[in-house]
């Protein structure tokens, strides 16, 4: 791969994430507006927590264009790997956010379960909940379009938030309909629901940011593709210490590569700049580090290994 098609497929990276960072604040705050006003007409507990994920989605999709703009800047002096991992604060501090409005939802529809309220003008509350599922839907369905051509953490946090809404909504309009002559307890019982679905939320993204922190190996599919590549080369004749992690979009490869005692310098460098570009074709953005190995030195650390524990 190229200077140039690598850039333009980072540019693409940074394209799609900030498509889907303004996109979901945009909606959000349109969706929380709306709510806003439906729970001041109706006095809907259900109403009051879905105006509260509204204004929690908000708050993280604006943390997220925020950070964003932070983790796509290239690497610099001081940050030599990027800035990728700004990606997993944020998802932290956005699970921070959603686990305390959780529990003040829960603790407010607690009350409106032992002091019920009848639901006033139904009919707005319910279309503003219809108008706000016809919204997430196309959100998520841009967000996953987005996910799976970036694997964003960052907008995979947010994501989880719209995934959740989508049911959130649902139980919000059964919640009206029945509130409105069928059951007053409908109202402060979904409001409880809504915030054990926002925890759940949150240690889902909890999962995912330090899953991401942790500076995990890629898959086992990946490494496999990986060693396939190096090993395929006609020169290679083996490959250990295979080591790999993944910074936000960029991910990091080494490994030791066996070659032919023989081969000039110029020859082991010239095939490794080889299989470093076959695999930033396949992984990019990505970096690749190579350490040459001439097989007689692996096969005298091998031997060195295999008697260290008889010596002991």
């Amino acid at each position: 791969m190229t200077m140039s098609e690598a850039l333009s497929k980072k540019n693409d990276y940074s394209f799609w994430v900030r498509v889907a960072a303004f996109a979901a604040t945009g909606t959000a705050l349109l969706l929380f507006l709306l709510k806003l006003y439906a729970w001041v007409v109706t006095d809907a507990s259900s109403m009051l927590a879905s105006a509260t994920d509204s204004m929690l989605d908000l708050f993280a999709s604006l943390m997220n264009v925020v950070i964003l703009h932070y983790a796509l800047a290239p690497a610099d002096e001081k940050h030599k790997f990027g800035h990728g991992k700004a990606e997993s604060l944020a998802g932290l501090v956005q699970a921070a956010f959603v686990t305390g409005s959780a529990l003040l939802l829960i603790f407010h529809g607690f009350d409106r379960i032992i002091h019920p309220k009848l639901v006033v003008k139904t009919e707005i509350g319910i279309v503003v909940t219809i108008i706000a599922i016809v919204m997430t839907l196309l959100l998520v369905v841009l967000q996953r379009f987005v996910i799976a051509k970036t694997r964003s953490v960052a907008i995979s946090a947010d994501a989880l938030h719209y995934q959740s809404d989508l049911l959130l909504n649902l139980g919000v309009l059964a919640a009206l309909i029945l509130s409105s002559g069928y059951s007053l307890y409908a109202d402060g019982i979904f409001t409880c629901l809504v915030g054990v679905l926002l925890l759940s939320g949150a240690l889902k993204i909890i999962y995912l940011s330090v899953h991401n922190l942790m500076d995990h190996e890629l898959s086992e599919e990946e490494q496999t593709q990986i060693t396939a590549i190096v090993v395929a080369h006609d020169s290679t004749l083996g490959v250990h210490d295979l080591r790999t992690r993944q910074s936000g979009p960029q991910r990091f490869i080494q490994f030791h590569l066996e070659l032919d005692d023989r081969l000039s310098l110029l020859e082991a460098h010239d095939i490794g700049e080889a299989i470093e570009e076959e695999i930033e074709a396949k992984f990019s953005p990505c970096e690749v580090f190579i350490h040459h190995d001439p097989t007689s030195v692996v096969a005298i650390k091998t031997v060195n290994v295999d008697q260290e524990p008889q010596q002991k």
